[in-house]
């Protein structure tokens, strides 16, 4: 059983392990270094009142998945920038909707009107999730450099509230 609820900073050491194995794996991700508890909370904490972020807990009440939304300098003040982390091996049971159904109303609350998802073209699986979820594509970035100096396409969809 999942349950989802808001991003505490106690969970932010989990958070960050999550993470770090998805960087590691590569290929699914922008991010290209080691992330820590201290940077997750800076994270959370950038602008609070304009973010929302949430955990996905097991029944042992272990972090497997964490998702947030939060404005972009790239995006009028309407629209929020959306990130979505699921542990390795345990993608296809439903941790993403749960974390979608809560963000998705965070939104709403914070006076959101469309969320992006900004995803690498090469991500399958993060393609596939955000459609599931109704997002619709609307704009290509080609040749993104990435920090390690990667170049991948990127995929912009849109999601309207």
């Amino acid at each position: 059983m999942i349950h989802v609820r808001p991003a505490l900073p106690l969970d932010t050491r989990s958070m960050a392990q999550l993470l770090n194995e998805i960087i590691k794996i590569g290929g699914t991700t922008a991010l290209v270094r080691p992330v820590t508890g201290q940077d997750m909370a800076e994270w959370m904490n950038f602008v609070p009142d304009r973010a929302a972020w949430h955990v996905a807990l097991n029944g042992e009440e272990r972090v497997v998945g964490f998702q947030w939304i939060e404005p972009s300098q790239q995006l009028p003040p309407e629209a929020a920038e959306i990130a979505t982390f699921v542990q390795v091996g345990q993608t296809g049971l439903g941790i993403g909707s749960a974390l979608f159904t809560a963000t998705a109303n965070a939104a709403k609350e914070l006076g959101y009107v469309w969320i992006r998802a900004n995803i690498r073209a090469d991500n399958e699986g993060g393609l596939t999730y955000y459609q599931s979820r109704g997002f619709r594509d609307y704009a290509v970035i080609e040749d993104y450099i990435m920090a390690d100096g990667t170049s991948v396409d990127k995929r912009l969809k849109r999601y309207d509230i």
